[in-house]
């Protein structure tokens, strides 16, 4: 079969004849799994992206749904046999189908190649034909619809001008006057654009024409978009008039990497599927350039990519390690002689991207090292965003033991006198998150309430939708913060804060920070009660299982295992849970009377005595670390 979303969602039988999908919310879920390329869609994603106020029985009629997709696609399927085309996984469905088989995976997969082989454009120009109107042009505008329909629409304008600029530079020009020209009219804001169009008039003999269309572009971006003309626009002009032969290649602009890192940018503040999409695309932008052998495209490409950081644990590890090899590989390749700004930048990437709790410490000491130098450099050249992307990074090497919350404060400071000075609403967002970090861990609920509401006000002009969702954690944990005072909620009231923050953040993108974060937030709950640890065997602990095992043990009486476990666990990583961890070592170390760890546990503590254990995370609490020393 084949499945088409760029224009009506539509699916159809191998003869051509068309599928019956039935009505505007079976094609919604159809649609959502298409967006989701064969990643799992949690059945409570679904419900969430097809209902702004979710019915009472939203579970089941998602599950109907699907039940009818999988009729009208497999009809053939014998009764109880497994489906092949929308399968179950874990708690969620996902679309298995090639990807050829449907249209916006072989459009990408079209842009991709022509991309890396400019003689396959011809195969881009079949992708582009494909397209009957806006992605998904009969599903709601849902957030995640809007955010796949822009991200699908910059593809294809990107595709219509790398097959224009390959087709010019081929001489195989004909037709494109005509079709530049209906797209610099339906889009009059891309240079790009017109660039071409004017090269397309030049070719055919049309001199004045190409200059009139350049004055027009001059027009139009200064009159409507407040745009000085770029370099290659000027270029081009400047050969016309001379009478530079129009048969050479034009090595004018490059769509490609560049476009691609500056979307992923955007795209990435976006949250959900479209932030996973972004840090795909960043990858291959810079693996792009890294082909082309060309060292400084590629340290532009990778410092085009300054997206705040909050979170001292990567969502994809082994990504994140490629780009610091990249960024690494290219100052070794630029040398000492590089412009200051492009070694802030790479270095400044290097600390971002060195995530603290996945590191060794060989690679710790080279990130942290890298973070200060970048500092250094940035302040020398006073320019502010780049100083305040360089202390995003000395921000995330701020945890080397517990007890600094004070010195991270200060950083949070200094990006938000930057980022308030010189309009930079991204780095107001994430300075606003780090202070609430701070006082939540040393206790200010107020003070950090009040950061909340700050990151709250510029998330909501600046659409950051990642920021509720974070500043919903925080919520949750000063509800179970208060659980433990007289008349304060209950502790179930204090659970289900929990449970419906981590239904908010399963869906964000972020799995670096998701995994292991509410059984975490639920044994420290348990703990502020005196109560034994969740024993649910379907709790997935993440990366917090060494720390919170000899507690599971404990709470099932099995101390002989709780001992072996105990003694396993590694030292805890230095990062957002540290103080937690480590809190958690002292409490079973003191518990299974194991005296050498509980004083090892207890001199790692003592800096961070009037903190609040698991707070810097400012999403839970385990309750003051001065108990557990206590």
């Amino acid at each position: 079969m084949r499945i088409e979303v760029l224009g009506a969602v539509r699916a159809f039988h191998d003869d051509g004849s068309p599928i019956e999908l039935g009505g505007p919310r079976h094609r919604e879920v159809l649609a959502r799994l298409v967006a989701a390329e064969g990643r799992i869609v949690a059945t409570g994603t679904l419900v969430d992206d097809l209902w702004a106020d979710p019915p009472a029985r939203a579970v089941g009629a998602v599950r109907t749904f699907v039940a009818a997709l999988r009729r009208a696609l497999e009809p053939d399927r014998p009764p109880r046999t497994p489906p092949h085309v929308i399968v179950t996984e874990g708690a969620g469905y996902a679309l298995r189908l090639p990807r050829e088989d449907v249209d916006a995976h072989r459009f990408q997969d079209a842009l991709a190649r022509a991309r890396h082989s400019p003689g396959t454009v011809s195969g881009l120009g079949a992708a582009l034909a494909a397209w009957h109107g806006p992605a998904y042009a009969d599903v709601p505008d849902s957030p995640w619809a809007l955010r796949e329909r822009t991200r699908l629409e910059e593809l294809r304008l990107e595709a219509v001008e790398l097959r224009a600029r390959v087709l010019l530079d081929a001489g195989q020009d004909t037709g494109l006057v005509a079709e530049l020209g209906a797209h610099t009219d339906a889009h009059p804001g891309r240079e790009p654009a017109w660039v071409l169009l004017a090269r397309a008039l030049h070719r055919a003999g049309r001199r004045a024409d190409a200059l009139a269309t350049l004055r027009r572009a001059r027009t139009l971006l200064a009159d409507h978009h407040g745009l000085d003309p770029g370099a290659d626009l000027q270029r081009l002009e400047t050969d016309i008039l001379n009478a530079t032969p129009t048969t050479a290649p034009w090595t004018g602009p490059r769509l490609g990497p560049r476009t691609t890192v500056s979307l992923a940018r955007t795209l990435a503040l976006a949250g959900g599927d479209a932030l996973v999409r972004s840090r795909h695309d960043r990858l291959a932008a810079v693996q792009d350039a890294q082909r082309a052998d060309d060292p400084v495209l590629t340290a532009r490409i990778i410092a085009a990519y300054d997206v705040p950081a909050l979170w001292t644990r990567a969502d994809d590890p082994d990504q994140s390690r490629t780009l610091v090899a990249a960024a690494e590989h290219t100052l070794t390749t630029l040398g000492p002689e590089a412009p200051a700004d492009l070694r802030a930048r790479l270095l400044a990437t290097i600390a971002v991207e060195s995530r603290p709790a996945d590191l060794t410490p060989t690679e710790l000491d080279r990130a942290r090292q890298a973070a200060l130098e970048a500092e250094a450099l940035a302040r020398d050249l006073a320019d502010p965003a780049l100083l305040a992307f360089a202390l995003n990074g000395v921000f995330l090497h701020a945890f080397t033991r517990p007890g600094l919350a004070p010195a991270r404060d200060r950083i949070g400071a200094e990006i938000l006198d930057l980022a308030t000075r010189h309009d930079l609403d991204d780095y107001a967002v994430l300075a606003h998150l780090i202070r609430l970090q701070s006082a939540s861990a040393l206790g200010d609920l107020d003070a950090a309430s009040a950061h909340a509401r700050a990151a709250e006000a510029i998330a909501a002009t600046a659409e950051a939708p990642l920021v509720p969702v974070l500043t919903q954690w925080f919520r949750a944990r000063t509800t179970a913060a208060r659980s433990a005072e007289p008349g304060g909620p209950t502790p179930a009231t204090a659970a289900s804060h929990y449970r419906a923050a981590d239904n908010a953040l399963r869906t964000a993108g972020m799995p670096g920070l998701h995994r292991g974060l509410l059984p975490l937030a639920l044994l420290g709950l348990r703990l502020l009660h005196d109560r034994p640890a969740p024993t649910d065997p379907h709790l997935d602990w993440g990366p917090y299982r060494p720390w919170a095992q000899p507690h599971i043990l404990l709470a099932q009486g099995r101390d002989t295992q709780a001992r072996t476990a105990l003694e396993a666990a590694p030292e805890p990583p230095p990062d957002h849970m540290q103080e937690a961890l480590w809190c958690l070592t002292a409490h079973a170390a003191a518990r299974l009377d194991r005296p050498a760890l509980t004083a090892r546990a207890a001199a790692a503590l003592h800096g961070a005595r009037a903190e609040h254990a698991g707070a810097a995370s400012g999403m839970l609490t385990l309750g003051p670390v001065a108990r557990y020393l206590n």
